[in-house]
Order: structure tokens, then C-alpha cells, then sequence
């Protein structure tokens, strides 16, 4: 498509051609030279003798065609940021005539976020359904996401919050709500200040202050310009302008317990405070003021308890639900409000099992299933892959992914899903569907069902869903958010209790893992550990072999070094489930050799990361109760003993008492081992997991979350001792430490002999 001059009336007519077709914007974006003269216009509109006014016309036409192919494919949006059309309307907004532009000002701002929209759809996270773009073009678009958010940018854009055109605001407000997705952005945004404001501030403060930043009340006077201004904006009657700001709010609260605490508290001058403000807003009349109001009010009480799971403001919770249920049931509601309310209710109750149960025994669950039945055949129709309207496939990706969060901790919600409902069915169906998100929320759903052992024994094996996500995860050519998601549903399927595990074993479950490894992406390499992990718990000698000879001795020693403690972690877990029992622990010795074993169990005790320690701690554990020649391997290398007694003084109960079961196995096996325990400094740190109640008293515990108190005195065991439990959350290594003091006590060590 060719366009020879560019005026008003050519752009408008341009303008309408390409609204709502996506081949004409397609053909459009391929005309590269078209593209850069229309980005050019913003700026440099053609002179032709014609007043100021018909070149802002031109001007707002170009913004508007700009916004109109931004909602197109993915070519279109790539020709738009190769054509440097973020840089274009930033230096077009900072033009001082805009300013006195309205309408050009408006034009501008509003396609500054309809393009800012469109790219982190490409870059992520995403809040909406899930869509396919190439590596190379997510690559640019951070690039060109990042520019937003630079300091000379926001200084651009962000004082026309409070810009006297209410269409202005309202754009960079929206801006604000959609854009703003990582924590950086968000601090970038919330820290920004007004020129004058930032001379203020620096004035009042001295050399080495740093100012708090969400330090914030409705009526604040430093700090946090944008939210301030966002919430004097949703005080205004306007319910677009209400709407536009609490979805800012919303984004800028999102796992920030900072501002999310300030925009609760109360103020100190008995200002109303903002969460009871937006409070009121979730019961408007208006099903937009509602949906944005609700998001509101999820992100600022979830991060309130983003630090203490369990804590979520529930009254405030019931009412978002109450609200978001009668939008998902309400016929004359549109798919678009239905996805936003599905969305924001797996917001709510994610990782949040008592919301999880309010929300189930409210109804909503049994809604969300009706919901998607109504929009998904059990029978694969013929136009099931064509015709398909996007919203409908959208909001049954919505409406399953809302199912997955309320059906992951509490068995009986499973069972309903499974039995009552009948879900799995239309589940399983949905594996196949041509949608990747449908085929991700489907994966999620098998997930949430496999964490209850009763139903992969029963509906999720009788039904064949199990093996029919077995199959989505070996295709080759899937998409990786798909295999992601149906790979942590298969390390579910690969504990123990799953008689499915020798199935997977024979249709190829290693070869696939194996290469799943070498994938480039953070997540898939940990899950693919962790379900070699699951395979070896409980497991005969053949697949431990089996598992061995995919992953080579070699490679597990590198992964337990790795410099992800991620990896670490479940490298560590798959050796200490090889050792499990006599068969793999003389397996595990005899292939690594003694050199290797020991420096891998040093490098484990000797970790900063908690859980790496703690998976160590317990392969020690089994290997205390090997042969006494397998001990003595703790002996013949001085760092782990010393490591092992570091760890049992500062670590957590969780490291704790696995170590102190082994210290108990070693010297139960051999008693003369007491000398060089006692000598590397167990027994008085023994004496501070428990009370020691004798002749010296009692002395307060080392560090460590939940250490019992400690006691004084010497060796010496006299009969009359007694090894006292102190604290209740050490309560096991406490009573494994007594019965390690009473085997040092040297009266008994003679009865051993």
C-alpha cells in the first residue's frame, strides 16, 4: 500500500480502511517507507503552505492511523518500532506548542498508550491471554519498553497526569495501569518527581538521607507524585477518570507491600484512607469502575500480606468476590468483563488456600464451570480450530486458569472438579485446542488435580487425561509455555504413588527430559531435576541405573556446583534419593568415587542457600546409615565435619535435625567415634539444641529460627542428668540430640563396647 501525499483527508480515509482489518494494516506495515513518513509526520508534517492548525491536523491523523496498526500483527507493531514511533511521539509530547495543542496533545498521549499496550503484550508478564511472538521481536520490544520507562521519558509524560485535558490524564493513566508490569518499572514510576518537587526535596534533605518514597497519604506532601495524583483522580466524578486511575494504582501496588501498607493505613489526619476509598468504588454502578476498582483492592491487600501468607484482609477480600461473581454470571455482561473478573479472582486467591475455600464455598467455582461448559464442546465441532471468535477462546483460557488457582490445595475442591463437576472431560479436550493459552490453563488445571495422589490413581489415569497431557508434553514442536506447564504436571505423575511412572519410563520419558535440559530458558531446566527428582523417590535399582545413564555422574557432580542454587537444590535432592536405601547408596558410592562424593557434600553444607543445605543435610542423613566403611567417609574428610557442626549450630531446625540424626547414626554404628565428635565441638553444641539441666545452669541457644536453649557444663555424664525439650519447633532435634548426649555419656559407652 502506497500512500504519494500525506494530508488530513488522505489519512482519514487511510485511517478507516484499517480499522478492524487486520490485512490492510498487515500490508500497510509491509510498506516501509510509508510507515517512516508516517512516524516523521509526528514532528515534521509536510509544509504546504497551510495554517498551524491543519498541520496539527495532520499531525492528530497520524497518531491516529499509529494507534489503529498497533493492534495488528505482529509485523505491524515491529514496522512501527523500527520506525522509532515510541521515540517519535516522546520528543512530539515534549514540544512545547503541544502543550497548548489540547486535541494534538490528547491524540498523542493516547497513542503513546495504545503502543505502549501493544508492546508489553509482546514483552510480558501478562495479565491477559497468552500469545506467540518470535524471540527476536520480544528481544526489541523490551528494548523499546525499557526507553519508556528511562528518567528523561517519564519526565515527559508523566506531569500530564495532572494536565488540564481530562483525555490526557486519562491516557497516561492508563499508560500507567497497562504498562507498568516489573518491579522496576513500577519503583521507576513511583519514585519519579516534578522538576520542582525534586529541587524540594533535595533542599530538605540532608547528605546522607534517602527519602521514602511511598511514605504516602491522600493528602501527602512529598513523595510519590504519581500515586498522589492518581488518587486525587479517582475522588473526581468522572468515571473514566476513576477507572483510568485505579487501574495505575492498581499496577503500581502489585507486589509492593510498600505502597500497598501506605494506601491502607490509615493517615495521620484522619483522612479516609485509600483502600476504603477504592472499597467504595467496587460497588459502582459501572461494570469498568467496578473491575478496576476490584484489581485495586486485590493488589493493595495482597501486598499487605505479601510477606505473611494467611493475612489477606478478609472482609475486603469478600467483597471483590461478591462483586466479581455476579459479573461472571450476570448474562448481560460482555467476555471482555467476564475475562478481567476471571483474572482478577486467580489474583486474589493464588497460593491463598483459605480464599481458595471462601471463594469455592460462595459458589464461584461451580459459576466458573458452567461458564466454561457453555463455551466448550465435549465433541471437537469442525469449525472448533476456525471460526472460533477470539473472546470466546480468550475467555475460556480465563475461565480454566481461574479453575486451576482454586482447585491447588484443598482435596475436596479436586474431587468436586473431578466428580461433581466433571471437568476433566472438557479439560482433556482442551489440550489439543488450537489456542497455546487454552492448552497452557488446560495443563494447569491436570496440574492443580495431580497434587491429590487418589485421583491420578483413579479419573486422572481411568479418564486417559494423564496420558493425553503425557503426549502434549514429549511433542517436540509445542510451544515452551506449554511444556512448561505440562511438565510440572508430569513431575506430579512421576511420584511414587502414580501408576503412571512406569508407564512414562517405557513411551520415553528421559530421552525428553534429557533434551529438555539443554533448552534456554531459567525455568524448564529445574523442573526437568525436579521430576528426575520424583522418578527417584522410591525407586528400584534399574531406574535408578536408567536415570543415571541419561544423566551421567559426571554432569549431576557439575549441576550440584552450580552457580543457580535452583539447581543446586534439586541436583542435591536426586542424590539423595539415589542413596536412598543400602542398594543406592553403594551405587551412589561406588560411581562417584569417595574424592567426589565428599566435595560435593562440602560444597552443599557450606551454601548460603537454606534449602540446598537442607537437601545435603538429609543425603548425609542416608549416608549415616550405610556401612561403616560409607561413614567413615564423613571422617576422612575434616571439612564436613566441621561444616556439618557449623550448620548444626547456625542452621534452621529444617537443616538441623537431619544432621543431628546422622551425628546419633555415626556414633550409634562405631562409639569410638565420640572422641573426634566431641573434639570437632558436637557435644556442647548438642547441649544448646536441648536444655542441659545439671549443676551449671542454663545458657541461651546459638542462632537459628526455633533453637531451644542450651545448657551448660562439662562431659561428664552423671546418672541424674536430663536432657530437657525446649523448644516446640525443634522438638525432634532436641529429643535426637538427648539420645546423642545419653550415647556420649561415658557410662554407657562401656555397656556398648
Amino acid at each position: 500500500m502506497t500512500v504519494r501525499q500525506i494530508t488530513t483527508a488522505s489519512l482519514k480515509q487511510l485511517k478507516n480502511t484499517v480499522i478492524g482489518n487486520p490485512s490492510a494494516k498487515l500490508a500497510l506495515a509491509r510498506d516501509t517507507a510509508f510507515i517512516h513518513s508516517l512516524v516523521n509526520c509526528l514532528n515534521h508534517p509536510p509544509t504546504s503552505g497551510e495554517p498551524q492548525g491543519s498541520q496539527d491536523d495532520i499531525r492528530i491523523e497520524a497518531a491516529h492511523v499509529i494507534s489503529s496498526i498497533s493492534y495488528g500483527s505482529e509485523a505491524a507493531l515491529a514496522s512501527l518500532l523500527r520506525a522509532n514511533a515510541l521515540q517519535a511521539i516522546i520528543h512530539a509530547l515534549a514540544n512545547p506548542h503541544t502543550l497548548t495543542a489540547t486535541s494534538l496533545g490528547s491524540a498523542l498521549a493516547r497513542t503513546l498508550r495504545v503502543l505502549a499496550s501493544s508492546v508489553i503484550e509482546v514483552t510480558g508478564p501478562t495479565s491477559g491471554p497468552l500469545r506467540t511472538y518470535s524471540p527476536e521481536f520480544r528481544v526489541e520490544a523490551k528494548v523499546a519498553l525499557n526507553y519508556l520507562f528511562e528518567f528523561d521519558c517519564l519526565d515527559v509524560y508523566l506531569p500530564l497526569l495532572a494536565d488540564s485535558s481530562t483525555q490526557t490524564a486519562i491516557a497516561i493513566a492508563q499508560l500507567i495501569g497497562a504498562a507498568v508490569r516489573t518491579d522496576i518499572h513500577r519503583s521507576a514510576v513511583i519514585e519519579w518527581l516534578p522538576h520542582l518537587e525534586r529541587q524540594r526535596e533535595v533542599k530538605w534533605r540532608r547528605g546522607w538521607e534517602k527519602p521514602d518514597m511511598v511514605l504516602v497519604t491522600s493528602s501527602g506532601r512529598h513523595g510519590a507524585w504519581v500515586i498522589r495524583t492518581l488518587i486525587t483522580m479517582i475522588q473526581k466524578r468522572d468515571i473514566k477518570v476513576q477507572e483510568a486511575a485505579l487501574g495505575g494504582l492498581a499496577a503500581l501496588s502489585l507486589n509492593n507491600s510498600s505502597v500497598a501498607i501506605a494506601l491502607a493505613k490509615v493517615p495521620a489526619d484522619g483522612i479516609t484512607p485509600t483502600l476504603a476509598l477504592v472499597l467504595s468504588l467496587v460497588k459502582s454502578r459501572v461494570t469498568g469502575v467496578q473491575l478496576a476498582a476490584s484489581l485495586c483492592v486485590t493488589n493493595i491487600i495482597r501486598g499487605q500480606a505479601n510477606n505473611h501468607p494467611g493475612t489477606v484482609d478478609h472482609a475486603s477480600a469478600l467483597t471483590v468476590i461478591q462483586v466479581l461473581n455476579r459479573i461472571l454470571i450476570a448474562p448481560s455482561e460482555s467476555p471482555q468483563s467476564k475475562i478481567k473478573a476471571c483474572y482478577n479472582l486467580s489474583l486474589l486467591v493464588r497460593d491463598e488456600k483459605d480464599l481458595c475455600l471462601e471463594v469455592y464455598d460462595r459458589g464461584v467455582l461451580a459459576n466458573l464451570a458452567s461458564l466454561v461448559k457453555s463455551i466448550t464442546p465435549l465433541e471437537k465441532p469442525s469449525d472448533w480450530d476456525i471460526d472460533e471468535s477470539e473472546s470466546r477462546v480468550a475467555l475460556r483460557e480465563a475461565a480454566l486458569m481461574t479453575i486451576a488457582s482454586i482447585s491447588l490445595f484443598d482435596k475436596v475442591i479436586k474431587r468436586d472438579v473431578a466428580d461433581n463437576l466433571q471437568l476433566i472431560p472438557l479439560i482433556q479436550r482442551c489440550l489439543t485446542h488450537k489456542s497455546v493459552g487454552v492448552r497452557v490453563a488446560a495443563c494447569q488445571c491436570l496440574r492443580a488435580l495431580s497434587r491429590d495422589a487418589a485421583l491420578i490413581r483413579t479419573n486422572l489415569t481411568d479418564s486417559g487425561a494423564a496420558l493425553a497431557l503425557y503426549e502434549v508434553f514429549k511433542k517436540e514442536d509445542e510451544d515452551l509455555r506449554v511444556t512448561f506447564a505440562a511438565l510440572a504436571t508430569v513431575c506430579n505423575l512421576l511420584n511414587d504413588f502414580s501408576p503412571l511412572r512406569p508407564t512414562m519410563l517405557e513411551r520415553g520419558l528421559l530421552p525428553r527430559l534429557m533434551r529438555l535440559f539443554t533448552v534456554d530458558d531459567q525455568d524448564i531446566p529445574v523442573s526437568v531435576l525436579w521430576a528426575l527428582k520424583n522418578l527417584l523417590c522410591k525407586s528400584n535399582l534399574d531406574t535408578k541405573k536408567k536415570v543415571m545413564e541419561h544423566l551421567a555422574w559426571s554432569h549431576l557432580a557439575e549441576l550440584v556446583n552450580d552457580t543457580d542454587t535452583q539447581i543446586q537444590e534439586q541436583a542435591f535432592a536426586i542424590l539423595r534419593n539415589l542413596a536412598e536405601d543400602e542398594e543406592g547408596l553403594s551405587f551412589v558410592v561406588s560411581s562417584m568415587g569417595d574424592e567426589v562424593l565428599a566435595s560435593c557434600i562440602s560444597t552443599g553444607l557450606d551454601s548460603s542457600n537454606e534449602w540446598v543445605t537442607r537437601e545435603t543435610a538429609e543425603l548425609l542423613g542416608n549416608l549415616s546409615n550405610g556401612t561403616r566403611t560409607q561413614q567413615d567417609l564423613v571422617f576422612a574428610h575434616p571439612p564436613i565435619l566441621d561444616l556439618m557442626h557449623l550448620c548444626m549450630a547456625d542452621a534452621k531446625s529444617g537443616v538441623r535435625t537431619p544432621l543431628v540424626h546422622c551425628v546419633f547414626n555415626l556414633l550409634l554404628s562405631n562409639p569410638r567415634r565420640r572422641h573426634e565428635l566431641t573434639e570437632a565441638g558436637f557435644v556442647s553444641t548438642l547441649k544448646h539444641i536441648c536444655d542441659w539441666t545439671g549443676t551449671s545452669g542454663v545458657s541461651i541457644s546459638p542462632g537459628g529460627m526455633g533453637g531451644g536453649g542450651g545448657g551448660g557444663g562439662g562431659m561428664g555424664g552423671v546418672g541424674t542428668m536430663r536432657h530437657q525439650i525446649n523448644s516446640e519447633d525443634d522438638k525432634e532435634a532436641a529429643a535426637l540430640a538427648r539420645r546423642v548426649l545419653d550415647l556420649v555419656d561415658t557410662s554407657m559407652i562401656g555397656d556398648m563396647l
